[in-house]
């Protein structure tokens, strides 16, 4: 094996058993991975000199294919079900050995890099990759080591990945040809059959989410966070599509990060080194900050370009709605550096209510905060995923289920005893539909919630009087600077008022259902914040 580029003093790839691979490329510059994708006809400079490239099949992580190695680590900590499926050690082994064949004789980018920013708690990963894309992609978002770090290097963790490489699910025990597969006795997660970049971020995310908690007593939250001139922390929990990375994105606070960290003792830190965005319908006017961070280093994903031209025509769906830029945090000059903040002030719930019944911001005691952290309520509308042809309600635990390998109550009842330590005022933002359901209403303004967000941090709406949501308990604020007064309570906005009585009584309905298998280990008192039905 022949290996060349920044190198730690041990540059060997024998222990992982990839000792046969043609050339090994270490710690490539961005630059350098961007001059390989091109020579390999991989890829786009778009006019802005980001990098464009196309993940193939899979343009969105493929949950039902990702698997925990069940052992004697793993057997009685990991919460197994629908979210974490089982796959044998002997299996394991037997996919990797086929892997590492596959890779026999390639070339593959090898990336050393850190997750956590705060030092205490910091993991040390390399990451080697089939493609020079997926390596920038690592590069931009997990913590990049100095130079005089790389020289004494040594992983902790690591990250096979190998598009390429497809499993046969009948000899290999795999659901089908892609896979992702953790392995927390052997410290290995290795993933095939698809290029979707984000399976590499969401698997040392599932790794510090069962490792941070149990061994750290640290919470890991599927949130993004940023701070105020004062120091005032605040984070969002929010799902895929409900304005996390854009909602903490905002040119009067500095960024922390915007979608994974932890929150310890002392404070809350990034996990990571870079942010991955959405750019479907992406401008300037609406997300400043996100679109400025798209230049050269960036690395966009699935993106359409207008006519004859390599503009980029963020509009453009024709492989994806879930079209995605990764870039490393210092693209976007306000930034906290390191990815530290104090302890938290504020926490916002992002949920988009396609039903169009949640209010637009609400004030949540601690049980009802505990309660809708376990619900993780959100809403897929007709277009975002095939087969969905209205709005469908999705509840996912702590607004991250996907990635959580312990129960569910392990991480509420972490939130919980911060909520109390701290006295943080949490909020319920429905960035989804006023004035109707999906097809009827329309999308709450971006502005707005904005304005709303804005007067929380600065504590303003505790200057105002409040009403209570008659069946869901939420305190809804009666006014609100720059934020016209009648979307404030959701059923004024809608026209037929008995409809929206329907709506919410359905909705509530959904709760209570999906609340069902948290019963047995909620508390009186966040059973008794459930919605009135």
């Amino acid at each position: 094996m022949e290996s060349i580029g920044r190198k730690p003093q041990n540059d060997s790839l024998a222990y992982l058993g990839l000792d046969n691979v043609a050339l090994a490329l270490w710690n490539l510059t961005p630059a350098e991975l961007v001059e390989e994708t091109l020579a390999l006809g991989e890829g786009t400079l778009t006019d802005t000199g980001a990098l464009a490239i196309e993940t193939g099949t899979f343009t969105g992580r493929a949950p039902k294919d990702k698997f925990i190695v069940k052992d004697a680590k793993t057997e009685n900590t990991v919460w197994w079900g629908d979210v974490n499926i089982p796959f044998s050690s002997e299996q394991f082994d037997k996919l990797y050995d086929r892997m590492r064949a596959y890779l026999t004789g390639k070339q593959v980018y090898v990336r050393d890099a850190f997750a956590c920013a705060d030092k205490n708690y910091q993991l040390n990963l390399r990451v080697v990759t089939e493609t020079p894309w997926s390596n920038l992609f690592a590069y931009n978002m997990f913590l990049r080591p100095e130079m005089a770090e790389l020289a004494s290097f040594s992983p902790e963790w690591h990250v096979i990945c190998a598009p390429g490489f497809l499993a046969d699910p009948k000899t290999d025990g795999t659901r089908s040809a892609n896979f992702a597969i953790l392995n927390f006795s052997k410290k290995i997660i290795i993933i095939g059959g698809s290029g979707y970049t984000g399976e590499i971020k969401k698997g040392i995310f599932t790794v510090l989410n069962y490792v941070l908690p149990q061994e750290k007593n640290v919470l890991s939250m599927h949130c993004s966070a940023n701070m105020g001139k004062d120091g005032d922390t605040a984070v969002f929990f929010g799902l895929s599509g409900t304005g996390k990375t854009t909602l903490s994105s905002d040119p009067l606070r500095r960024l922390i990060g915007d979608d994974e960290h932890g929150w310890t003792a002392s404070g809350v830190f990034n996990f990571e080194g870079g942010c991955y965005a959405k750019t479907i319908d992406l401008s300037e006017e609406k997300e400043p900050q996100i679109y400025k961070a798209i230049k050269f280093g960036a690395l966009l994903e699935n993106i359409g370009f207008k006519a004859d031209s390599s503009e980029v025509d963020y509009s453009d769906k024709s492989m994806t709605e879930n079209t995605r830029v990764s870039y490393p945090i210092h693209h976007i000059d306000n930034v906290v550096l390191p990815s530290v903040g104090n302890t938290p002030k504020h926490v916002f719930f992002l949920t988009c209510d396609a039903f169009g019944v949640l209010p637009p911001i609400s004030k949540l005691s601690k049980a009802q905060a505990m309660y809708h952290f376990m619900s993780g309520y959100t809403a897929k509308v007709a277009g975002t995923e095939a087969g969905i042809t209205e709005p469908t309600t999705v509840f996912s635990t702590c607004f991250g289920a996907p990635f959580l390998p312990l129960h569910p109550a392990q991480y509420a009842e972490m939130l919980g005893k911060k909520l109390e330590e701290t006295k943080a005022q949490v909020w319920l933002i429905n960035t989804g539909w006023s004035g109707g359901s999906y097809g009827v209403g329309s999308r709450m303004s971006l502005k707005y919630t904005r304005a709303m967000i804005t007067q929380a941090l600065e504590g303003k709406l505790e200057q105002v009087s409040y009403e209570t949501h008659p069946v869901f308990g939420l305190q809804m604020p009666t006014a609100c600077e720059n934020v016209p007064q009648d979307i404030l309570n959701p059923k004024n906005t809608w026209k037929d008022k008995a409809a929206y009585d329907a709506k919410a009584k359905q909705l509530a309905e959904a709760f209570v259902q999906n609340f069902k298998k948290y019963e047995s280990g909620a508390s009186e008192e966040i059973k008794a914040a459930a919605p009135k039905i």
